[in-house]
């Protein structure tokens, strides 16, 4: 039952999502082409731009919310993630060429019960106008390639069984990851990081390569 509703759901968010050929029409008229993007690190200068950009992403995919979280409360979340990075954590941005960031995401070690994924995506989001245009393709493909750089060859994504991102995880060989019971709550895995980040290519994004030296983490 739980599975019919969650697919409901995002059915009918999906409505809202623009199509392809309207997402590209749009960038057109902007005078942006995808090839103009740059997907690097997040770097703390971006906090404030990432705290927004953050509210305003979190906004489209789960609606918003009377006591939704704030600027203020997400700057001070980033913050803390740059300070500590114990867990191996790690931030990418996609911006253009003004600066303007259209999306971000994060990743660290897995440290929760499920043993056999080595790495997390722990947060991935782009602004509505940017989707559906191979760019959320492309930032995963850096997120898989990051992870096997640190020796960790597979990843696990937590999300809610509503978000309409759920196709695409799927698409991109995501498993459906289910409760002892049977549920299924949004969260996917993928085993083999090699085979995700060759079908998410770099071609049409620049890339801001960073060399990483971390230890393995898993």
């Amino acid at each position: 039952m739980k599975d019919v509703l969650g697919a409901t759901v995002r059915a009918v968010r999906n409505l809202s999502r623009p199509s392809p050929a309207a997402s590209a029409r749009r960038l057109r008229a902007r005078g942006e082409t995808v090839a103009t993007l740059r997907i690097r690190d997040a770097e703390p200068d971006d906090l404030r731009a990432l705290a927004a950009l953050h509210v305003t992403t979190w906004n489209d995919t789960y609606g918003r919310r009377r006591n939704g979280p704030t600027v203020d409360l997400r700057e001070r979340q980033w913050r803390a993630a740059f300070a500590d990075r114990s867990d191996g954590w790690f931030g990418l941005v996609v911006a253009k060429p003004d600066g303007d960031l259209v999306g971000f995401a994060t990743g660290r070690r897995n440290t929760g019960s499920l043993t056999e994924f080595g790495g997390e995506l722990s947060k991935i989001y782009l602004l509505r106008e940017y989707q559906r245009l191979g760019v959320g393709r492309r930032l995963v493909g850096h997120v898989a390639r990051r992870f096997l750089q640190r020796k960790t060859a597979s990843m696990v994504l937590f999300g809610t069984a509503e978000n309409p991102s759920c196709r695409a995880w799927e698409a991109l060989g995501g498993e459906r990851l289910y409760s002892p019971r049977g549920e299924f709550h949004g969260g996917y895995g993928w085993r083999d990081l090699r085979r995700l980040a060759s079908v998410c290519p770099d071609h049409g994004i620049q890339a801001a390569p960073q060399p990483v030296s971390s230890p393995p983490s898993s």
